[in-house]
């Protein structure tokens, strides 16, 4: 299990897709409407209109939704959004995503080297995305795509 300098503690309180989440502090206080739009870190899960979208958001709803967890916030995205490890006990959800098959290793800010490994493990042992007969499209190429078309 990771060691982290900074971090909070709270509970997942939506699960938006495979690597998005909706996280309220435990300090935000019972009646507050404060949350964070978290994005895990290091990882691109598949795209809710892609093949195995609907499955990465239900493996990442099963780890984590209603669950009290632990975050390690890393950045915060162009689009407003909090980058961060995801800790269950002592599952690394981040990590457990890909070896389940439901996410690939993103390698472009990727600061987890092990994911690479993961990932081709996953990949040898066709879990996940990776039993699929034909080569997954990895999130952003997908997205690149729908961005090519809507023009």
């Amino acid at each position: 299990m990771p060691v982290w300098a900074e971090g909070m503690r709270g509970v997942v309180i939506v699960v938006i897709d495979g690597d998005t989440v909706l996280f309220k502090p435990d300090d935000a206080g019972a009646r507050s409407r404060s949350f964070l739009k978290i994005r895990l870190a290091d990882i691109d899960a598949p795209e809710k209109e892609q093949a195995y979208g609907t499955l990465a958001t239900r493996a990442l709803s099963g780890m984590v939704l209603k669950q009290s967890i632990a975050i390690n916030t890393v950045a915060t995205d162009t689009y407003g959004r909090t980058i961060a490890y995801l800790q269950h006990g002592a599952v690394d959800v981040n990590a457990e995503m890909v070896r389940l098959g439901y996410a690939w290793a993103a390698t472009r800010y990727q600061r987890k080297t092990d994911l690479l490994a993961i990932q081709e493990e996953a990949r040898r042992a066709r879990r996940g995305l990776w039993g699929d007969a034909q080569q997954p499209t990895p999130p952003w190429d997908w997205r690149r795509a729908q961005s090519m078309t809507v023009h």
